[in-house]
């Protein structure tokens, strides 16, 4: 059985003076390896991978354990895993879902190892007054209290 720690260091001698990070590993009891990079500028090219799976084959022998690797990147719509996504997003519009299924799409204003804040328009009823009023929230989360977070991609012309 190939160890995921093994794996991740292998990544990680691979990413040491790269523009990429790594988001997640996944080794399944079958020894398919799924590696999931991304870049801090945004741009993760298909020769990152393919120069990030030839690195890892080089150092993994197939005579003693047979195996099968996946390298891709982040998608664009998937959810948040490491620290560094919510860094690299920092000031840019997310959808936040919330532990009790609610959803909050705002920008994402400040990031802490334990917490995100969120700045959002929140409508709210003003006494005296049949419309509602929108006001400017801003308000901290407990990453553990998330049940994921995700860019808002936007197509303008």
């Amino acid at each position: 059985m190939i160890e995921k720690d093994n794996i991740i260091g292998i990544i990680a001698e691979y990413l040491h003076d790269k523009e990429l990070f790594l988001v997640d590993t996944v080794i399944d009891k079958d020894n398919n390896i799924d590696v999931t990079i991304e870049s801090e500028d945004g741009c993760v090219s298909l020769d990152d991978c393919v120069n990030l799976s030839k690195y890892m084959e080089a150092r993994l022998d197939r005579d003693k354990d047979d195996y099968s690797l996946t390298v891709g990147s982040a998608g664009l719509t998937s959810p948040f895993k490491v620290l560094k996504q919510y860094l690299k997003f920092e000031g840019k519009e997310v959808e936040v879902t919330l532990g009790n299924g609610s959803r909050i799409k705002g920008i994402l204003s400040s990031v802490t190892p334990e917490s995100i804040s969120l700045t959002y328009n929140k409508s709210e009823k003003v006494e005296g007054q049949k419309k509602k009023a929108t006001k400017e929230v801003v308000e901290t989360f407990d990453l553990k209290e998330l049940k994921s977070t995700k860019p808002v991609i936007r197509f303008n012309k």
